[in-house]
Parts: structure tokens; sequence; C-alpha cells
């Protein structure tokens, strides 16, 4: 008879690859809200009309200028839902501008994103991006508040 390979007993790599996005689907992490009337915190709301998914991802940030905490809600995909939950790990503990450089190709790299939900990693991106935008326009509020009562 004709020699065969052997089976591995290891699933192939493209299944390892999709449990990341099936863990952060299935157990994902920050989901919630935070108070989005406190002056530390930023929201950022963002969605992609070709796909009716919905995004808010929120960060606060200490007095040093260091993301303390993270959350998020959407609706979505599990792709979507993978990719906010990824950015929340990532942006905690990060300064402003070290959030800032998270990129969506970063995001869908970490998750292996098939090029058909790439989208999901790109709105992840432009969450945190939204979220940093409110919290410095709160900030500059704030300055201006401050500086006009005094």
């Amino acid at each position: 008879p004709p020699l065969r390979p052997t089976p591995s007993p290891f699933p192939p790599l493209h299944v390892y690859l999709l449990l990341k996005v099936v863990d952060h689907y299935e157990n994902p992490r920050n989901v919630g809200s935070l108070d989005k009337n406190k002056k530390d915190v930023g929201t950022g709301l963002v969605g992609a009309p070709a796909c009716g998914d919905v995004m808010k991802l929120q960060i606060q940030v200490d007095g040093n200028g260091k993301i303390v905490d993270a959350k998020f809600k959407t609706f979505g995909c599990g792709s979507a839902i993978a990719s906010s939950s990824l950015a929340t790990e990532w942006v905690k503990g990060k300064s402003i501008d070290e959030a800032l450089q998270i990129k969506n190709t970063d995001i869908a790299k970490e998750l292996s994103l098939p090029p058909v939900k790439l989208h999901c990693s790109m709105l992840a991106e432009d969450a945190i991006k939204a979220a940093l935008s409110d919290y410095r326009l709160k900030q500059e509020d704030k300055k201006k508040s401050a500086n006009t009562s005094s």
C-alpha cells in the first residue's frame, strides 16, 4: 500500500489562530461602562454602516496621564467584539500617546483576522482615538473653566 503521512495529533495552525477570536468573543474582557460625565473618562462611539457594527470604548485616565481603566460595549460580530476586548486590554497601563500608537493592523495581526474582517480592527482603532479625543476635549474644557473662575 502507498505510504500516507501520519495525521498530526494537533489541530492545524489556523485553528489556534481562530481560538484568540473565540476566546475574546466567549470571554470578553472589560465589558461595561464608565461614567461618561466624569472629567477623567473619555468615550468613543464609532460605527460601520456597511455591516451595522457599533462600538463604544471608554478610557479612564489618572492624574499622571496613564490609562487606568477601559470598558467597551459592542454590537456586532465576534471579530468586532474580540477587537474591542483586545483594544481595552492593550490601552490599560499606557499613556495617552502610547495608546495612540495602537494600530488596527496590530489588532488584526494579534487576532489573525481574515481580510473580510479587517474593518473590525479599524473600528477598534477608531474607537480608541475617539475616546482619547473626547478625554482631551474634557481636559481643555476643565482648564478653560479653571482659568475663567480664577
